[in-house]
């Protein structure tokens, strides 16, 4: 079923809101995600609402720059990253461990060779 979730980082200063249906998350074992810890929900650009992030939403991109991790300036949190273009098929990858009210317990959770690809 699709909801709206309500996240962000661990001071408040990043806030987002995202609607859509999470069926499953990606376990990523690239070199970022891993030492994140990262659970990534794929989702469509505009799904995704920024509520609030000032000048502390910074950007973070590493190899083949497809994918711009967002961060908080404050207090270091990834909420989520982003396909670096503009098109219309722009998705948005959403961390749930800062997603509120979530049971991660019952989401489930496909493993990616991020490393390799």
């Amino acid at each position: 079923a699709t909801m709206l979730y309500k996240g962000g980082c661990h001071c408040g200063k990043v806030a987002f809101e995202v609607e859509g249906e999470l069926a499953g998350v990606v376990r990523c074992n690239c070199s970022i995600c891993a030492r994140k810890g990262a659970l990534l929900w794929a989702v469509p650009h505009d799904r995704l609402n920024l509520v609030a992030w000032g000048d502390d939403l910074g950007r973070y991109t590493f190899g083949r720059r497809a994918i711009t991790h967002r961060f908080c300036r404050t207090c270091g949190i990834h909420p989520f990253a982003e396909d670096v273009g503009e098109g219309g098929k722009r998705s948005a990858y959403v961390n749930i461990n800062c997603l509120e009210d979530l049971d991660l317990a019952a989401v489930e959770i496909f493993d990616f060779d991020g490393r390799s690809a």
